[in-house]
């Protein structure tokens, strides 16, 4: 693995349910057609407003799955850890919202 790989992912790992998994494979499906749409649209040379509105949408689609997923962690993984009294979880936590919020 790389430096730079992982100072970016955790080693960590979470089993999801089946629904919790679906619901995000779905969510990620619909943005990764978003953004082969805006690519398309680049190649066909769409008029840049055009582009810049699915390029909102793609972005709003990218932060309903930010949501999504960080409720699903602050409900199972942030409880569960700190019930546990691993102390390291709240600053994890309020380090990932810093990166979320930029």
């Amino acid at each position: 693995m790389q430096e730079k790989d992982a100072k970016c992912c955790s080693h960590k790992t979470k089993e999801r349910p089946e629904k919790e998994y679906k619901d995000l494979i779905h969510r990620l499906n619909r943005i990764e057609g978003q953004i082969r749409g805006i690519r398309g649209m680049v190649e066909r040379d769409a008029y840049c407003t055009d582009i810049l509105t699915q390029v909102a949408a793609a972005n709003a689609a990218l932060n309903s799955f930010n949501k999504v997923l960080l409720a699903n962690h602050i409900k199972t993984c942030v409880t569960r850890d700190i019930l546990e009294g691993k102390e390291g979880t709240v600053e994890e936590l309020l380090e990932i919202l810093q990166k979320l919020m930029k």
